[in-house]
C-alpha cells in the first residue's frame, strides 16, 4: 500500500460485470479531475491466444487443466512488482491484450495478442486495475498487500455464467459450446484463485437476479439491473455512513452489520455514494504526503 501513490483494483471473473464499475470510475475521475493510470489485469497473461489454444491442447492430453484464472497461465509475480514499483514511485510498464478485432486493428495487430510493453504517463494521482487478479495470493505471491482499496464484483455463479456465455458468444465469436467447455475447464482456478480474493476485498458488490436463472446455458439473454437486487459487503472500512446511505437510496436495507442491499438499477448511484468519499480520501492524503 501507498499513501503517495495509491492503487484502487477491481477484481472479478470474466463477465462479472468489472467493465461497468471501471465505467463508474472513470466518470468520478473526469468528474473530480483525477489523473489516473488503467491497468488491464489481462497484461499480464502469458500467453497469446494461439498459443492459450496450444497450452490447453497439451494440458488436455496429459489430463490437467489449464485456465486464465490459475497461475500456469498468468505472471502474479510480475503484477506484484508492478504494483510494488507504482505503490512507490508511480512508475511501472503495461501492455494490452486485445481481444476483438476491433481493439486490434488500431494496432495493426490480430486479437489475442499483445501490445508491445510502454511506460506508464508520468505524475498520475492514482492506478486503477481492472481484471481477474488484483487481490491474489498465491504462496509467496501477495498481490493483494499492495491495493489501498479493493473492489469485488462477485456476481452470483448462474448469472456470471449467463453473462460470460453471451459475452463470449456475441462480442468475441466464440461458439456455445467453447465457452461451456471453459467453464468447465476452468473450475478448479476459479475455486483456487479467484473466489479467496473476495474474502480480502474492502467493498464487494454482488449482483442477485429476482429471475430464474437456474439454467444458465438455455437462457437468451441477461437479467437487467432492474430485475436484480445488489448486496454489497464492506470490511475494514472505517466511518461509512450506512444512515447516509439508506437514506439516499430508495428501497435499500441492511441485512448484516456490515451488509448493504440496493435495487440493481441504483447500482451505478450506490457505488458513486459509497466511492466517492473513499477516493476524495486517498488523493487527498495523497496530496499530504506529496
Amino acid at each position: 500500500m501507498s499513501v503517495k501513490h495509491p492503487i484502487i483494483a477491481v477484481t472479478g471473473s470474466s463477465g462479472a460485470g468489472t467493465t461497468t464499475t471501471s465505467e463508474a470510475f472513470r466518470k468520478m475521475f473526469n468528474m473530480m479531475d483525477i489523473n489516473a493510470a488503467w491497468l488491464e489485469g489481462d497484461s499480464f497473461h502469458r500467453f497469446t491466444r494461439p498459443e492459450m489454444d496450444c497450452e490447453i491442447r497439451k494440458a488436455k492430453e496429459q489430463g490437467r487443466h489449464i485456465s486464465y484464472f490459475g497461475a500456469e497461465a498468468n505472471d502474479f509475480e510480475q503484477l506484484a512488482h508492478f504494483f510494488k514499483q507504482y505503490s512507490q514511485d508511480g512508475s511501472g510498464k503495461f501492455r494490452r491484450y486485445l481481444h476483438t478485432f476491433d481493439e486490434a486493428v488500431p494496432y495493426n495487430q490480430m486479437p489475442g495478442t499483445f501490445t508491445p510493453w510502454q511506460q506508464l504517463a508520468e505524475n498520475t494521482d492514482v492506478l486503477f486495475y481492472e481484471g481477474l487478479h488484483g487481490g491474489v495470493v498465491d504462496g509467496d505471491i501477495n498481490v493483494a498487500q499492495h491495493v489501498d482499496l479493493l473492489i469485488g464484483m462477485v456476481p452470483i455463479v448462474n448469472l456470471e455464467w449467463i453473462q460470460k456465455i453471451i459475452r463470449d458468444t456475441r462480442d468475441r465469436g466464440h461458439s456455445r459450446e467453447a465457452v461451456m467447455e471453459s467453464i468447465v475447464r476452468s473450475m478448479d482456478d476459479y475455486l483456487n484463485y479467484i473466489t479467496p480474493q473476495f474474502s480480502r476485498t474492502h467493498i464487494n458488490f454482488q449482483r442477485v437476479p429476482t429471475v430464474d436463472t437456474s439454467n444458465p446455458v438455455s437462457a437468451k439473454g441477461i437479467p437487467s439491473l432492474d430485475e436484480s437486487f445488489v448486496v454489497i459487503r464492506f470490511r475494514g472500512l472505517k466511518n461509512v455512513d450506512f444512515p447516509y446511505l439508506l437514506a439516499m437510496i430508495q428501497g435499500s436495507f441492511m441485512s448484516r452489520h456490515n451488509t448493504l442491499v440496493v435495487p440493481g438499477g441504483k447500482m451505478s448511484f450506490a457505488m458513486e455514494l459509497i466511492m466517492r468519499p473513499l477516493l476524495e480520501q486517498l488523493i487527498e492524503n495523497g496530496k499530504i504526503a506529496s
